[in-house]
């Protein structure tokens, strides 16, 4: 392809990638995590309308359990969904890795601008979506929302036994940390490269471009984008949508 005909992240169109097809074992035994009742509808669902919200995105590929992507696909045709945006479901791996590499595979060519979002983080606001696409499409390659940390972090060695305390090694610098949330949004041709050639030490996408020695950079997160693993969280998101319906008839 040549310099004149290659798209830039600015005139290319914008897909987010959903990885589903953890089990979320944190959770206890049952359904996947993604597909758990918050309010009496899926987890996968909130997460799918919060990136749909944004105006930027115009795909939303779900990528599903290998052998569930027929319920995934009815459990979206049965929920109503923008019609501004389009859907797809396909079949995902063994690992998150391999699964959000086949929802890449999976994306038209037209999309130039990806974003990877868990789908356990279901109420993610629509203004965090948008400035994470706002800026890749400013010229970064990759981004990530993030939040300063409320505690003091600490590093620790390997206990002597296992249940024996942990000795403490450093105290790193608080003001310097960050935690890191989604969706991370991406040039598709970076992420694309980074899944091609990273296969270790890999803890979440921007991790793997960090590994190619490309810039990475963080956007203001927010606190509604937690990650829900455990009950307790289940708790906190039901408290956050009850209190969206009672401000926002939400």
């Amino acid at each position: 392809m040549s310099d004149e005909s290659r798209s830039t992240p600015a005139q290319t169109s914008v897909a987010a990638v959903i990885p589903a097809a953890g089990r979320g074992v944190r959770l206890g035994p049952g359904a996947p995590k993604a597909l758990r009742a918050l309010s009496g509808t899926p987890m996968l669902i909130h997460a799918v309308r919060a990136l749909a919200a944004s105006r930027h995105v115009a795909l939303v590929v779900v990528v599903a359990p290998p052998d569930g992507a027929a319920e995934v696909k009815s459990l979206l045709d049965a929920h109503a969904l923008p019609d501004r945006t389009d859907f797809l479901v396909v079949p995902g791996g063994e690992s998150r890795q391999e699964s959000v590499r086949l929802g890449l595979e999976a994306l038209p060519p037209q999309y130039g601008i990806v974003l990877v979002h868990d789908a356990a983080r279901p109420l993610v606001p629509v203004d965090t979506v948008d400035a994470v696409v706002e800026a890749v499409r400013d010229g970064a390659p990759a981004v990530v929302p993030a939040l300063p940390l409320a505690d003091t972090v600490k590093e620790v060695a390997p206990a002597a036994e296992a249940g024996e305390p942990e000795p403490v090694v450093a105290t790193p610098e608080r003001s310097r940390l960050r935690a890191v949330q989604t969706p991370q949004g991406f040039d598709r041709a970076t992420l694309v490269r980074a899944h091609e050639s990273v296969t270790e030490n890999v803890t979440d996408d921007a991790s793997m471009v960090e590994q190619l020695g490309l810039p990475v950079v963080a956007v203001p997160g927010h606190e509604e984008a937690f990650k829900v693993t455990r009950p307790l969280d289940l708790v906190l998101a039901e408290a956050v949508l009850a209190r969206r319906r009672l401000n926002d008839g939400f």
